[in-house]
């Protein structure tokens, strides 16, 4: 299959028909979880991921004490793929976990600093993610249902300092959009939305977070391959060509 993927983008083609800027369809559900604060499921040309956020309430770090917290998690589940076992998440799901927090994070996404409760109080916002099916690009397919669950995520009501479950006062304070764009090199091409085959392929992929102002919030490059500066340049045109795409479906 690698070879039958590679002679397809010799010739400037990809196995599905595609163009190289080109995403698979995407799916994208809110609300889908009952018990969560918020939730989200996406279908990204077969990728599938759950996303359920939990509101609690904790003390703030000590360098930012009147701000809330942020915190994301992942898990691929063994239904996710054949080399998936059950146990601990591994270095990929600390990875994915990882980087979605950064584009959250970086773009300030969140307003924090509304999240204040008292002092030595703070809501944390806990973002569980779930991976069910890996048919490529999961990084960007995570990212969409994060933000698609933070933005319908509710505030519970607070009374006599515990929290009642099913009872809101507010939406989550959201402010911006930030999607991720991952984009794939291979023999000089950039290329979006790499399935399964094409990610065994490629000689590197760098990961672009982008906020709805066209702010570059974060990279992150993996592979063994390189980017030239003229690459990366490129690719950051590219990026925020594409994330004006996802963000209209969210």
């Amino acid at each position: 299959m690698e070879e039958f993927v590679k002679e397809y983008l010799n010739l400037g083609k990809r196995i599905d028909g595609r163009g190289f800027k080109d995403y698979r369809p995407i799916e994208i559900k809110h609300s889908v979880v009952s018990k969560a604060e918020g939730s989200a499921f996406v279908n990204l040309g077969g990728t599938k991921v759950y996303a359920g956020v939990k509101m609690d309430i904790g003390e703030p770090f000590p360098d930012s004490p009147n701000e809330g917290i942020l915190i994301v998690n992942a898990e691929f589940t063994p239904l996710s793929s054949p080399e998936i076992e059950p146990g601990p998440p591994g270095e990929d799901a600390i990875e994915l976990a990882r980087i979605v927090d950064r584009v959250i994070r970086e773009s300030q996404s969140i307003e924090l600093e509304k999240l204040f409760i008292e002092e030595g109080k703070v809501w944390i916002v806990y973002v569980d993610l779930a991976v069910f099916d890996m048919r490529g690009n999961l990084m960007d397919a995570s990212t969409l249902a994060a933000v698609e669950a933070l933005l319908h995520t509710q505030i519970p009501k607070i009374e006599n300092g515990k929290i009642i479950r099913g009872e809101f006062v507010s939406r989550l304070p959201v402010v911006y959009k930030p999607v991720s764009v991952t984009i794939g090199k291979y023999n000089g091409n950039l290329i979006v939305d790499l399935n399964k085959e094409e990610e065994e392929v490629v000689d590197a992929k760098l990961v672009i977070g982008v906020r709805d102002d066209d702010k570059i919030c974060t990279m992150q490059k993996q592979g063994i391959g390189t980017f030239t500066i003229k690459d990366v340049e490129n690719a950051i045109d590219l990026a925020i060509e594409k994330s004006k795409e996802l963000r209209r479906l969210l």
